[in-house]
């Protein structure tokens, strides 16, 4: 039997420089629920991280804003000092309470909580940090600046952007090199179509967060049912391997807080969907 990799899902370089496998992993559903607080079992969730390199996955993607703090501690607890391993985080939002996700783009805060992360995570440098929102109360000037700042003063390697028009990645752009863009995308949801077309062209990772929603989609005899049928796996599996397929900038983060589930996802990258099945999921609409 052939090893489970997440190797066989291809590789990108973040940034020109920063080889990953494109199957990479959402550090958020490691913690508490409403995304608050230690995880309901820490040992499990453990678990999930230290099996991830040994499932060859090596690009993780977590935020200061996940728990808070949570995350951050428990990739440091569970993968320190992280070899061979580009782990991610994002700043910008604050947390009030659970669920309750509020935009903070001041400069001061943003160099704050970039240098916090460095900290919590125990590294000497960021590969990749990435502005979680545009807060709209702030001018993005101002928060690209600080990026600008983080990219030259070291504290930082790369940096992305989350939730964007292209417009907006054409304006940061202007100020500091996007690496990668985080924005939502799955089966059911393409909005960010425009987006995803726009980084292809520009050689810009793009990371699809919530990749394995589909929805209606997977109802009881529609076609992504029966593609899954016949490929005898889940149809969560089908719409990772769909979004894999989609792009070669594509670095879906499908996140969980079990190991069983985490080797599912992983289990996808061997999913080859012929040219006419990608055409019938490509047809679909929530």
């Amino acid at each position: 039997m052939a090893t489970l990799t997440a190797a066989r899902s291809g590789t990108f370089r973040i940034g020109g420089e920063l080889e990953v496998h494109r199957l990479g992993y959402g550090a958020m559903r490691i913690t508490g629920e409403g995304i608050w607080g230690p995880p309901a079992d820490k040992a499990e969730s453990l678990r999930v991280l230290k099996r991830l390199p040994e499932l060859g996955v090596n690009f993780i993607d977590t935020a200061d804003s996940y728990g808070p703090d949570v995350s951050e501690q428990l990739l440091r607890e569970a993968l320190h000092p992280y070899k061979g391993l580009l782990v991610a985080t994002k700043g910008g939002l604050t947390r009030p309470g659970p669920d309750q996700w509020v935009p903070n783009g001041r400069p001061e805060y943003l160099i704050k909580q970039a240098h916090g992360s460095l900290k919590k995570l125990g590294v000497d440098r960021i590969d990749l940090w990435q502005l979680h929102r545009i807060d709209p109360n702030v001018p993005r000037e101002e928060q690209f600046g600080a990026v600008k700042q983080l990219l030259d003063e070291g504290v930082i390697r790369f940096a992305g952007l989350s939730e964007v028009t292209v417009e907006e990645i054409k304006a940061a752009s202007k100020v500091f090199p996007v690496a990668t863009v985080q924005n939502m995308y799955n089966l059911a949801n393409r909005g960010a179509e425009s987006v995803l077309d726009y980084c292809e062209q520009q050689g810009i990772g793009f990371i699809p967060w919530y990749p394995l929603a589909a929805g209606e989609l997977a109802r009881s005899g529609s076609v992504l049912d029966k593609i899954a049928k016949e490929h005898r796996v889940g149809p969560s599996q089908i719409a990772l391997a769909w979004i894999l397929k989609r792009s070669p900038v594509m670095l879906p983060i499908p996140g969980t807080s079990k190991v069983k589930h985490l080797e599912e996802n992983v289990a996808a990258v061997e999913i080859q969907l012929s040219d006419a099945e990608f055409a019938s999921l490509n047809k679909l609409r929530a």
